[in-house]
């Protein structure tokens, strides 16, 4: 991979990114070729003369006459120094005729005039496979095209746009752009003139296999230390030593906390599993047209319990990986004081560390950053790749060291005693924005896996400023003693608006997820609808069924496949439960992840799974409303289409013996 070595010695606040282009030579493309498979390059940078190599994906010779995925190479090294070698290599390659950086330009005019903006400080987010781009124009006029995680401060994004939604539409332009200049073949390659970090200096279309091809430039840190066969095994009996030693005596009464409820809830788990009934003999009710629970009288009961009245706020809801980080690091760049990050897993894939590179970054221009990780959860993942993960990703060794090398970033890894673990995922942004759901920091949120963010603003934001400062200040030195400084906490968006909203929990000690969700089950006599990926709790399962059985319209949306095999099995046999109770059961089409629920109209989504780790163990957040806008919103932006895209589930799915022995001792475990 052709790279570019950057050294950032100096810790001192440092400028943000501005402009300016970068004063140095253009990429001048002299030589290009390709086979079936590859494609070869010849070019100039200043007086030095660079060869390089990648892949035409999918391969010309198999490609289809409908392509409608294109991957996006990155420019790879070819180890060619001299001039025979490489024409020996070429001599039976097919030449590629190649566009000048004016013709680019005045292509481009034409395919991004429906795309971009021309007014001040405004651009678009523009994704591809691999990396999300801004594209701009600068004060002078000019455009550019940047990685989003460059992107200005002072620029705002007006819209966000999926590029390979446009490469159809680009095919008619691009045929007469070649025929006007008398290129005789459907395959060009343009060189674009882009230099800044992360450019696409070329660009190879191919119209008769439609196939694009962005040869992109990449720049690697050279601070990054690989990891060291064998240290992933000794980072986790260290993490587990230090989390029952001396951080027990700092965490005397959390910890003291912790392994009751994991012993309370140990023990009443055979009790919920010798209660629990799914299979009844009277027949399935038709529908109920009773009217859906009474919302206001609801919420009042809810003050009641929980001993708190609602706060207030606003929710958008953010369905999918390149919906949510785009806006997420949008939110970062334009951060004014403070980025704070809560989640259970910052992975050491390459999402995760051009996030890492963001956050660092900032920090050197003088925000305050926080970055809070699940000590447990993070070590776990970074045992693991996705299998999308390109194959020349380098991961550190350690990700919480690759945050703090060279940068201001504070990076705290909470411990896990008793082997509980705080799977919230929050991130707060100038203390006046935030975000909260299913989504950890990694490659199979942004990109593998569905799952569902909500973007929340208004005076709730000072309850999640305030639960990561708890959990800050506890992941520190002082411990549970930290609380004692939590007097000098303010509220900053006191004044804002918004409807009602409350945040639920799951901590030691504190069901309300479970117990909440459990009592809106019971009450719901219209709808309830549900996406989640683990289905394991018995007793929500039967809540479910007794639903149904009092006429309510019970949807739930699953995954057939999860992340862990054993859960699946569990699942398998929930989702037998539920079709042959007459709950619409949907299959979701890969791997969900989301956690979102309504009830009624009264909504609640978060961080919480349906299993005993998330509603009993672990920590959690979920937020929850009855607002009939947001109720709409959610209904119409997750649950719909998500219904639409999964295969409503009409036969049992096989199950095996060994799935009773999985579902007894899940019931435990998970």
């Amino acid at each position: 991979m052709t790279s570019l070595v950057i050294a950032c010695a100096e810790l001192e606040i440092e400028p943000p990114i501005d402009e300016m282009i970068p004063a140095e030579p253009l990429f001048i493309l002299l030589d290009a070729y390709r086979g079936d498979d590859l494609y070869f390059l010849r070019y100039r940078r200043g007086e030095d003369i660079f060869y390089a190599a990648g892949d035409l994906k999918p391969p010309l010779a198999r490609a289809p006459s409908l392509v409608r995925r294109y991957e996006v190479p990155v420019v790879s090294p070819l180890d060619i120094q001299e001039e025979d070698p490489w024409q020996r290599l070429t001599q039976n390659l097919t030449p590629v005729p190649i566009m000048t950086v004016n013709e680019w330009g005045t292509l481009r005019e034409q395919l991004f005039v429906d795309i971009l903006s021309r007014e001040k400080n405004q651009g678009v987010a523009v994704s591809f496979d691999r990396v999300d781009y801004f594209f701009f124009y600068d004060a002078q006029g000019i455009f550019r095209a940047r990685r989003l995680i460059d992107k200005p401060a002072w620029y705002s994004v007006t819209d966000h746009v999926n590029l390979t939604d446009h490469f159809e539409a680009w095919q008619a332009p691009v045929n007469k752009f070649l025929l006007d200049a008398g290129i005789e073949t459907q395959e060009v390659i343009f060189s674009t003139g882009d230099l800044d970090r992360g450019a696409v200096p070329f660009l190879y279309i191919n119209t008769a296999a439609k196939l694009v091809v962005l040869i992109q430039y990449e720049e690697l840190p050279d601070t990054l230390q690989p990891a060291v066969p064998g240290t992933h095994a000794l980072r986790t009996v260290w993490h587990f030593l230090e989390s029952h030693s001396h951080t027990i005596l700092m965490r005397p009464f959390s910890s003291l906390q912790s392994l009751l409820t994991v012993v309370a809830d140990t023990a009443v788990e055979t009790g919920r599993s010798l209660t629990t009934e799914t299979r009844f003999d009277t027949p399935i009710p038709e529908l109920s047209k009773t009217t859906p629970m009474d919302l206001v009288a609801w919420e009042t009961e809810l003050t009641r319990k929980l001993g708190r009245p609602p706060s207030r706020g606003t929710l958008r809801f953010l369905a999918g990986g390149d919906v949510f980080f785009p806006r997420f690091v949008d939110a970062v760049t334009s951060a004014e004081k403070s980025v704070d990050i809560r989640t259970y897993i910052f992975d050491d894939d390459d999402v995760a560390l051009n996030m890492a590179e963001l956050l660092k970054r900032r920090s050197r221009e003088g925000l305050d950053i926080r970055v809070l990780i699940d000590g447990l959860g993070t070590i776990a993942a970074s045992g693991t790749s996705s299998e999308t993960e390109p194959a020349s990703h380098q991961a550190p060794g350690s990700i919480a060291n690759f945050l703090r090398q060279e940068s201001r970033v504070k990076v705290r890894a909470g411990k896990n005693p008793w082997m509980t673990g705080d799977h919230v995922k929050t991130m707060v942004i100038d203390r006046k924005l935030a975000y909260l759901g299913g989504m950890n920091i990694g490659r199979e949120y942004r990109y593998d896996w569905h799952d569902v963010m909500v973007e929340v603003t208004g005076p709730v934001v000072d309850e999640i400023d305030r639960e990561f400062q708890k959990a800050w200040g506890q992941a520190g030195i002082l411990g549970d003693f930290s609380y004692l400084t939590s007097w000098r906490f303010r509220n900053i968006n006191e004044d804002a608006g918004g409807y009602p909203l409350r945040l639920i929990y799951t901590k030691p000690g504190r069901h309300e997820i479970y117990q909440l969700q459990r009592e809106a089950m019971r009450k719901s006599r219209s709808y309830i609808y549900i996406e989640n990926a683990y289905f394991t709790d018995d007793t929500l399962l039967q809540e479910l069924i007794l639903a149904r059985r009092r006429g309510v319209d019970v949807r739930v949306i699953i995954p057939l496949e999860t992340d862990s095999g054993v859960i699946t099995r569990n699942i398998v046999l929930a989702a037998n439960a539920m079709l042959a109770n007459g709950i619409r059961v949907y299959i979701y089409p890969g791997f969900s992840h989301a956690k979102v629920a309504i009830f009624d109209g009264w909504a609640s989504l978060g961080s919480a799974n349906l299993d005993r780790l998330s509603l009993h163990i672990n920590k959690e957040l979920n937020v929850t409303t009855s607002d009939p806008g947001a109720a709409a919103d959610l209904i119409a932006q997750v649950f719909e289409p998500d219904f639409e895209k999964s295969t409503e589930l009409k036969e049992p799915i096989p199950q095996r013996w060994t799935d009773y022995i999985i579902e007894m001792f899940g019931d435990y475990l998970f």
